[in-house]
């Protein structure tokens, strides 16, 4: 039986990246020189493809490192001297203080209950504070933290510098990159990929901010740190051997998104998300985890779950439909639903077909 995987990471992957590694493998991209004319023009149009996806501005670098994780780790590195401030709402965004804990730099937080939104009028980041971390849709709990709260608190504090974590709402959510100052993400989620690739985005401000903490006798990391990244980003190459099929299959899919309309698919998105809460706010006994429609995220769609979890998970399996887990201390009491461009209206139509008769 064919299956579709709705989990929330990595998930379904685009019925086109397998021909397209096989065309890379064709093409001997397994075996070319990152320091390669040719490796610098798959950057390059890697690099105009999400910039065109993403609407990021030109004087953006774009660094391609290897997981949203040792991403966390390389800005806390090159963007903290002494303390970060985290918003605390998941165990990803947890993940991120716990990294900046773990490498000293003394990390402030706010906490909410999982499942919740924050007041942000009534949240005051510190002075001594040199970043704040925004996980800004949090894969392991649903909640989705609104572009225009996190804006606004910018402007708050606009020498701050602000680093989102946008690993589950890229390309999804569009960023005013004018108001935050880095951000990141993996490509087995919303780029409908195989994991094996993080992709890190960096204004010039974090640039010196690197470099003021390294003129400074600061760590700032080994290989992969900020200076380095930039100078060889610079000359359309990677600082380390990378990994060329997965950029190189990065700007394609960038490039068919753009083509499709990115418009489009954030309505689209929009629309699987209305059609799945307005059926599970229904349900007797498997509903939303988060509450409050303002916090629910529209690409991780996370529901408590009355009952044998397993077994319902086991009855979707059988009928080829691959849900997530609960993460954490949620597991075995929550579903996680993915909803990225790969997914189509007819998956979701389905997915609900089959929840009915549970």
């Amino acid at each position: 039986m064919d299956r579709i995987f709705f989990t929330v990471g990595p998930t379904e992957v685009f019925p086109e990246v397998g021909n397209l590694y096989n065309e890379a493998f064709e093409n001997k991209l397994f075996s070319i020189s990152h320091r390669s004319k040719e490796f610098e023009r798959i950057f390059q149009f890697t690099v105009s493809s999400l910039k065109e996806l993403l609407g990021i501005p030109e004087d953006f670098y774009i660094f391609f490192i290897s997981s949203a994780t040792e991403c966390m780790e390389r800005v806390i590195e090159n963007l903290v001297e002494k303390e970060s401030f985290h918003f605390v709402n998941g165990y990803f965004a947890k993940r991120f203080y716990n990294i900046s804990a773990q490498l000293k730099k003394n990390p402030k937080s706010a906490e909410t209950a999982f499942g919740t939104g924050y007041d942000f009028g009534n949240v005051f980041v510190p002075d001594s504070s040199e970043i704040v971390c925004i996980t800004q849709n949090e894969t392991s709990t649903g909640v989705a933290i609104p572009t225009d709260m996190i804006y606004t608190l910018k402007n708050r504090y606009p020498d701050k510098l602000f680093v989102i974590d946008a690993v589950t709402s890229v390309p999804y959510t569009k960023f005013k990159f004018d108001l935050i100052d880095a951000a990141f993400f993996s490509v087995q989620k919303g780029f409908g990929m195989p994991p094996g690739l993080g992709v890190l985005i960096v204004n010039r401000k974090c640039i010196a901010k690197a470099q003021s903490l390294a003129d400074r006798g600061f760590n700032t990391g080994s290989y992969n740190n900020f200076l380095k990244l930039a100078l060889n980003a610079d000359k359309s190459q990677t600082t380390i051997t990378p990994n060329i099929p997965a950029i190189y299959v990065l700007g394609k899919i960038c490039d068919r998104l753009c083509r499709t309309g990115i418009e489009t698919i954030r309505e689209e998105i929009k629309k699987r998300a209305n059609l799945a809460y307005n059926f599970f706010d229904k349900h007797n006994s498997v509903r939303p985890f988060v509450k409050e429609k303002t916090w629910r995220s529209d690409t991780t769609i996370v529901l408590d779950v009355d009952g044998d979890t397993e077994k319902i998970m086991y009855k979707l399996a059988y009928n080829g439909l691959i849900v997530s887990e609960g993460y954490g201390e949620f597991k075995g009491r929550q579903i996680r639903i993915g909803n990225f461009p790969v997914h189509s209206a007819q998956d979701y139509l389905n997915l609900i077909y089959n929840f009915r008769k549970i």
